[in-house]
């Protein structure tokens, strides 16, 4: 397909983390969205920022290729290469950065940066029904936690944010303290089905404003399985042996992740719902990797419903790392000619 007459194409690759991708976007319509996971990270429990990266560089070329030739659309057509720049690991971040530089310079093409969790947030933008501005957006992903007011596609406000560990997190370390294996967030999240979430009470920490706060959560949670439910706090003669621990665990999993859940997805949306009273906005979002918990869009909805909200979540494909959203924040950003020259480089940890 060659480019039609007026109309704005982007290539978009995102590498932030431990998944490659690569979307050819046209007028602010997705053609393509290719993404390649890498599986050797389950072994060691986590992302290992080396292996990500190489793995990155044997994906890139046949990713890109692969959302071109699916799009049906010409690479020579492409009117601008954008990709995530910020935040993420340093080296996957340089794999995206270098290829979309070379690229740009190759084809003669501008170069736009965007920063994944603007990118997750525009994310809702992608298919109907679009959500009008002013909106609220709960950003949950593993390395973030974020409440952001959006006036327009590049005029965002973050409000309200963790200030220790992001929710995404809480999920994971909370499975592996359960015995699960990487990436744990889901497998809670499969269990919690046929779980009773009032079985265990978990604490809900008490933070002001619209700030979020994990880190308590997580200790309450791991002293009440090192004592085997009896007890949410740390003290001798509580603590259980290792096979009453895995006794505990084996008899009440699906409870246990249920309560976990139950519990993470509360601290978010009560958040969410104190936000929406203070700026008055209707239109409320939900976005990021752990948007695409069943419990959390579940709980999202039946809150919308009660508080009368306009609710939007993207579809799955588009809540996990990948480079459409990548393309509609640079399809917005080519309408504003916020454009980067070549002398750019990646930042594991930019601010908005």
């Amino acid at each position: 397909m060659q480019k039609a007459s007026g109309s704005i194409s982007i290539l978009a690759i995102e590498s932030s983390c431990d998944e490659t991708s690569a979307s050819i976007c046209v007028d602010g319509r997705i053609l393509s969205n290719l993404i390649a996971s890498q599986k050797i990270h389950e072994q060691y429990g986590g992302v290992v920022p080396e292996l990500a990266s190489r793995a990155h560089m044997q994906n890139i070329v046949p990713v890109v290729d692969g959302a071109i030739q699916k799009a049906g659309y010409a690479l020579q057509s492409v009117d601008a290469i954008a990709f995530t720049q910020s935040p993420g690991l340093i080296g996957s971040l340089l794999v995206g950065a270098q290829f979309a530089k070379s690229l740009a310079l190759a084809l003669g093409r501008p170069l736009i940066t965007v920063h994944h969790m603007q990118a997750h947030v525009l994310s809702n933008l992608i298919d109907d029904p679009r959500p009008a501005f002013p909106f609220l957006c709960l950003t949950v992903s593993g390395g973030h936690t974020q409440i952001v007011l959006c006036k327009s596609p590049l005029q965002m406000e973050v409000i309200g944010e963790t200030i220790d560990d992001a929710a995404g997190e809480a999920f994971d370390k909370s499975a592996k303290l359960l015995g699960l294996p990487y990436p744990g967030g889901p497998l809670i999240d499969k269990y919690a089905r046929t779980g009773d979430p009032a079985r265990f009470s978990f604490p809900e920490p008490q933070i002001p404003g619209l700030n979020f706060s994990f880190s308590g959560v997580k200790t309450a949670i791991l002293y009440f399985l090192q004592n085997a439910g009896k007890s949410y706090v740390f003290k001798d003669n509580f603590l259980a042996s290792e096979e009453e621990r895995k006794a505990f665990i084996t008899h009440n999993l699906d409870d246990i992740c249920a309560s976990i859940q139950a519990r993470i997805v509360s601290i978010l949306l009560n958040k969410l719902k104190k936000a929406a009273i203070l700026t008055g906005v209707k239109n409320i979002c939900l976005a990021g990797g752990v948007s695409a918990n069943s419990g959390l869009r579940k709980a999202f909805e039946e809150m919308g419903a009660k508080q009368n909200w306009n609710t939007y979540i993207p579809a799955f494909e588009y809540c996990t790392d990948n480079a459409a959203m990548i393309a509609i924040t640079g399809y917005y950003k080519f309408l504003e000619g916020n454009f980067a020259d070549l002398s750019v480089t990646a930042n594991a940890r930019a601010v908005w």
